[in-house]
């Protein structure tokens, strides 16, 4: 006697996994993925003019103007945008050398050699009759066939990063030669989708240029404030009293973090900590918020509240000019960690830190060494300032850090537009998502 058949619903892990396999309809399957039935892949060979570099003049920078024909270099070529403000010129007799690569208007700039191999970039009226160095090649594309600026997004985008770093030995980025660029492929549609592509992308470019505009102007702002602040030059409204000039040795007292090797760091731990190599990557004038743990406890040396932190040792002078206050008692501070502890009723830690930021060309007085350079308690001992009363120090490091808050707002609103310009160069190089039916 036959068994009945039983039939089970689908594992709906297998049912994921069925889609994700299956091609949406008007899609195919190719070696570059899938994309819309209607798109070709192409070489980018056999769709251009020219790929091709120049050379460095005979003599080098001893050649270069202060003005005539533009020579862009590869430090010229951003991701996505030109670099102009250090733009080399050549005269014309040195042009007449190089004329097989005169830039015209809308050629594609590869960096094909360093550590900026892969940034790309289009030529603009400012560039075009100059010539480029054998650093950066010149794409020319045949623009009835693609339009120059779709071809600069699939340059930038993840597709076409890979494809740069899989000709490059064991994932170091030394160069491209013409034929590894020549034989780039990729998805493309019609001239018209290509277009529409690069005028979306555009515009969250311009959106981009338009944030980080906005940042730097409010960086000079408050550059400017602490400028006026941190001197004296400008009050805020209530305050009138004389300041004092002070050294810091009379003030503070020094002291120095211990231990904790970047190995001790973990993340899970159940001890806060601030590694010294932090001051310089994670922290700015206020710490709020302790990043990293450790379960390192014996040993130790811990922060007071109000505390300002400064690195002891860097390979550049001007990395020592960093100072962050503390808001937390007992964090764990390591070695190479100069602390500076203060009277909470005399100095306002974060209105010193800002002070120490800002007066950098000091810090550079006191800093000593040569190849590994050092900066001591002994050192700061003679850093001298004038100090309002703390009242004031509180009032001028909050307008500060007010105006910090909302700098980093705005970044992290730029950020997100970064982020989402990534995700529509995946949707739409790839005709995931369609501008044109």
């Amino acid at each position: 006697m036959n068994e009945p058949l039983i039939v089970q619903e689908v594992p709906a892990s297998y049912q994921v996994m069925m889609d994700s396999q299956r091609i949406r309809q008007r899609y195919k399957q190719t070696e570059v993925g899938v994309i819309p039935e209607d798109w070709d892949v192409c070489n980018l060979g056999g769709h251009v003019q020219k790929v091709g570099s120049g050379i460095t003049p005979t003599g080098g920078e001893r050649v270069y103007k202060n003005e005539g024909r533009p020579f862009l270099r590869s430090q010229n070529v951003g991701w996505g945008h030109l670099l102009l403000d250090d733009i080399a010129f050549i005269d014309n007799v040195t042009h007449d050398l190089f004329q097989s690569t005169e830039i015209q208007i809308d050629d594609v700039f590869l960096n094909i050699t360093g550590a900026s191999i892969g940034r790309s970039a289009i030529a603009n009226g400012r560039v075009a009759g100059g010539n480029v160095n054998q650093h950066v090649c010149i794409i020319r594309t045949n623009p009835a066939q693609i339009y120059p600026r779709y071809l600069n997004y699939f340059l930038l985008s993840e597709q076409g990063q890979q494809q740069i770093d899989s000709f490059q030995a064991g994932g170091n980025r030394q160069g491209l030669n013409f034929g590894q660029i020549r034989s780039f492929r990729f998805a493309l549609p019609s001239i018209h989708e290509q277009h529409a592509i690069a005028t979306a992308l555009s515009d969250v470019d311009a959106l981009l240029a338009a944030q980080d505009q906005l940042i730097a102007k409010k960086r000079d702002i408050k550059q400017a404030a602490m400028q006026q602040l941190l001197t004296g030059k400008t009050r805020l409204p209530g305050f009138s009293g004389e300041w004092e000039v002070k050294r810091l040795g009379d003030v503070v007292t020094f002291y120095k973090g211990k231990g904790l090797p970047k190995g001790a760091l973990s993340l899970f731990g159940t001890e806060p900590c601030i590694h010294y190599g932090e001051l310089f990557t994670r922290y700015t004038e206020t710490i709020s918020e302790i990043i990293s743990r450790t379960d390192t406890s014996g040993g130790t040396f811990r922060s007071v509240a109000n505390d300002v932190l400064m690195p002891t040792s860097d390979v550049t002078p001007t990395g020592l000019a960093k100072a962050s206050c503390i808001r937390a008692d007992g964090v764990i501070l390591g070695g190479d960690i100069l602390v500076i502890r203060s009277d909470t009723k005399l100095i306002y830690g974060s209105f010193l830190s800002y002070l120490i930021r800002y007066e950098e060309e000091q810090i550079l007085q006191l800093v000593t060494g040569s190849t590994v350079f050092h900066l001591y308690g002994s050192d700061m001992k003679k850093f001298t300032f004038s100090m309002p009363s703390l009242p004031e120090q509180t009032a001028i490091a909050t307008t500060l850090s007010d105006m910090d808050t909302e700098i980093t707002a705005l970044e992290q609103q730029r950020d997100k537009t970064r982020a989402l310009k990534q995700g529509m160069m995946q949707q739409l190089l790839t005709g995931k998502i369609r501008l044109i039916e």
